[in-house]
């Protein structure tokens, strides 16, 4: 895997953890909007399986510390997106004002700080 360090190490556990708990959820969520409808659970559930292989695939890869920081923008950003979709189909409201725009830009700044990870060199 080529983790080296603690710092690096411990953020490519955050990342796999992150990975099997949105991959779980998106599941969940994919079922429960198959069988009680709501557009937002369905949009949800795609985007929480969708990033689910990222958050895979940057933790077991490590990756250069520009690519991790990419990865937990990526993780905060559907966790606002996601849980603002989510809190209009199971209450009725959304998480607060602002947190689906202001995750939907965590997650386009993600995958950019990812294309940018890309352009840097890598540290031995």
């Amino acid at each position: 895997m080529g983790l080296t360090g603690q710092a690096s190490d411990s953020g490519s556990r955050v990342l796999v953890l992150a990975a099997g708990l949105v991959g779980a959820a998106g599941v969940a969520l994919s079922a429960a909007a198959a069988h009680r409808g709501g557009a937002f659970t369905g949009t949800a559930a795609n985007f929480l399986l969708m990033h689910a292989a990222v958050f895979l695939a940057i933790g077991l890869a490590g990756g250069n510390r520009c690519l991790r920081i990419a990865g937990l923008a990526l993780l905060a950003g559907l966790l606002l997106f996601c849980g603002d979709l989510l809190a209009r189909d199971f209450l009725g409201s959304r998480l607060f004002p602002m947190s689906a725009p202001i995750g939907g830009t965590l997650l386009i700044a993600g995958w950019v700080a990812i294309a940018v990870s890309a352009l840097r060199r890598s540290r031995p």
